[in-house]
């Protein structure tokens, strides 16, 4: 077995991986764990190497934490600004902790953001849930008719969104001129 061809092997696979991993943060705004999934994958499906899956694994840690050293990756901006995100698209705070877990992103950062959130908003919930209706056109943007009849199903929705009972039948008790003035407001 000769060393140097052993060496050759490393650079070329820790010289791709840095390629892949620096067009894919040119390309996205990953979390950590995010990256490292993606290294992995592309390992395993495109330069399937000899190299056992703990060598991979260590190179790839590697490679995410000179990232992160050197502030291309932060987990902690990358909290903030996704669950600032999923607010203004109307999640509630259950399914953005949720959302930020299965990204990967550790519990503090989570709930660090969680608390800027609920510090900087006024019942981020209700206006959330109040988002969703008018996405959805669900609770007191349907007619009058029709309202009755998917109380249920619009109840539904707003729970599987993270929405709590009382929350999602304050809103959906609304009326619908009342809700369109709490709409302009947002």
């Amino acid at each position: 077995m000769n060393p140097t061809a052993n060496k050759s092997d490393f650079d070329d696979l820790t010289t791709n991986l840095k390629d892949l991993a620096y067009s894919y943060l040119e390309k996205y705004n990953p979390s950590k764990q995010q990256l490292k999934v993606f290294l992995l994958k592309k390992y395993l499906t495109k330069i399937k190497g000899t190299k056992s899956k703990k060598e991979v694994t260590s190179i790839i840690e590697e490679i995410v934490s000179n990232l992160e050293k050197n502030k291309f990756l932060n987990d902690e901006l990358y909290s903030d600004s996704k669950a600032r995100m999923f607010l203004r698209r109307g999640y509630s705070l259950n399914k953005i902790n949720k959302s930020l877990r299965s990204k990967g992103i550790e519990d503090k950062y989570v709930k660090q953001s969680i608390e800027k959130i609920k510090d900087n908003e006024i019942e981020p919930d209700f206006v959330s849930a109040l988002k969703l209706c008018k996405r959805r056109r669900i609770g007191p943007l349907r007619p009058g008719d029709n309202r009755e009849l998917f109380y249920k199903k619009d109840m539904g929705i707003l729970a599987r969104n993270g929405f709590s009972f009382e929350l999602s039948k304050r809103v959906l008790n609304l009326e619908a001129d009342e809700f369109s003035k709490l709409i302009k407001l947002i």
